[in-house]
Formats: C-alpha cells, sequence, structure tokens
C-alpha cells in the first residue's frame, strides 16, 4: 500500500477544480513532472505535482497576450524542475502583458482624441516602417497589408521614397493593431476609418461589423482593456507561485 504522503488523480483534480482527465492531459503533455505508479499501474502523486498542477492551470487559463508559447515554456520549465528559468520567463510573459496593455491604452486615447478632433501628438518624430514595426509590435507585412487594404496612407520621404510614419498614422496602426485583436474585420475597420475621416463619429455600432451584436468600438476597447487587467493580475499569481514553489525546495 503506498504511504498516505501520496495522492491520487482524483485528489489532484479535487484540489485544483478540474477534470481528472485534465490531470491526464497535463501529464501527457508534459506539463506535469513525472508521475510514479505502483505496480498496478496507480498514479502517485506528491505535494509537488498539485503545486505543479496549480501552476499549469493558472498559467494556461487563456487568452494569452504575451504570447502562449512562452506560456507553456513557463510550465515546461517548471515541469522540468527549473524553477529559476519558468520565474525568469514568467517576468518575460508579464512585461509583455504590460506592454500589450500600454499599447491598447494609447490606441484608446488616440481613438478618443481623434473623435474630438483635437490635433496628434506632434512631439513624436516621423518613423521609419521597421521602427514602427518593432515598436509597435506588428511586423512591417501587417503595415504593408494595412496599408494596401486602405486602412491607412503613409507619407513617403520625397528624397528615397522610404515610408515615414508620423504621430498621425501610428496612432491609427495602433487602433488598427487593438481592434484586430479584439476580432473586429479589415472592412469593419475600413469602414470606421472612414467614417472618423469624415468626422462622423457617432453611431458607431451602425458601422461596425463588431464580435458583439450589441457592442461598439468604445465597449469593445474597454473589454480589451479589462482582459490585459486580468492577464497581467494572472502573470503576478504565477510569479507568486513559482517563488512559493522554490522556497519549498530543500536548502542546499
Amino acid at each position: 500500500m503506498p504511504s498516505r504522503r501520496y495522492l491520487r488523480t482524483l485528489d489532484i483534480a479535487k484540489a485544483v477544480g478540474v477534470h481528472p482527465n485534465t490531470v491526464r492531459l497535463y501529464e501527457a503533455i508534459g506539463f506535469l513532472p513525472p508521475i510514479p505508479r505502483t505496480p498496478s499501474g496507480y498514479r502517485l502523486f506528491t505535494e509537488a505535482h498539485l503545486d505543479q498542477m496549480r501552476l499549469a492551470k493558472t498559467a494556461l487559463s487563456g487568452p494569452y497576450p504575451g504570447g502562449k508559447s512562452l506560456v507553456e515554456a513557463i510550465v515546461f520549465k517548471a515541469a522540468a524542475g527549473d524553477l529559476g528559468g519558468a520565474l525568469e520567463r514568467a517576468y518575460t510573459y508579464l512585461a509583455r502583458v504590460r506592454s500589450e496593455r500600454a499599447q491598447a491604452e494609447a490606441a484608446v486615447a488616440f481613438l478618443e482624441h481623434w473623435a474630438q478632433g483635437k490635433l496628434t501628438d506632434t512631439t513624436i518624430q516621423p518613423r521609419r516602417i521597421g521602427e514602427v514595426a518593432e515598436w509597435l509590435g506588428v511586423t512591417t507585412d501587417m503595415l504593408r497589408n494595412w496599408e494596401r487594404n486602405g486602412l491607412l496612407t503613409v507619407p513617403r520621404d520625397p528624397r528615397n521614397g522610404y515610408r515615414l510614419y508620423s504621430a498621425a498614422e501610428i496612432g491609427r496602426v495602433r487602433v488598427i493593431r487593438m481592434l484586430r485583436q479584439v476580432g473586429y474585420s479589415m472592412m469593419a475597420i475600413l469602414r470606421m476609418m472612414l467614417h472618423f475621416d469624415q468626422g462622423q463619429t457617432q453611431n458607431l455600432r451602425q458601422m461596425l461589423d463588431t464580435p458583439r451584436p450589441d457592442e461598439d468600438v468604445y465597449s469593445a476597447a474597454d473589454r480589451w482593456l479589462s482582459t490585459l487587467a486580468d492577464q497581467e493580475q494572472r502573470a503576478l499569481d504565477v510569479i507568486s507561485q513559482l517563488e512559493a514553489m522554490i522556497n519549498k525546495q530543500p536548502r542546499r
């Protein structure tokens, strides 16, 4: 008979609040450390497995604004016993989520100023396409595609023909990027951009095919900001769990 210090699959599932099949799936994927078995094949879980299962559940609760592959890397590292490496990646993920939140807040601010007919920030120096892509977390191909589809028009440097993004174009890119992330189609964004360019900022719900039929662009933006705030807290929870797991390790 196994010692009482061991836990069953059902014990782990109940403690974490998942189905027993989820525990088995996480084991098969590699989200849990190797689990010893009795001669008859019963799994013998320990408190360390329970901690790892709790970490996996917290980390893998999407969406993943900081990148799903990075979240999975956190869980894989922890399962392999590299808690320090997992913690390092958790801080990287937190930084990405915070950056995403800052981008979304800047997009909302630009949208509000645009709707009110206010001037954009003139202190931003014109930037080339590669700089804008890196700064805003998009690819140059995405920027060119949005331009080809009429979502923005980027002036060119008369000396060499390079695209030069001013504050106005950068603001539009932020808005496009945010709306694509919350589920708007390219055509819906184009309609919104055309109406804004014409000074028509009322009845946005009628001009957009929104992800939710009762939602306008402002409420969609608020929903995305709320999601990012939740994911930032989730990243902080993952960090706290990893630090607690590290503190449980025997001192060398």
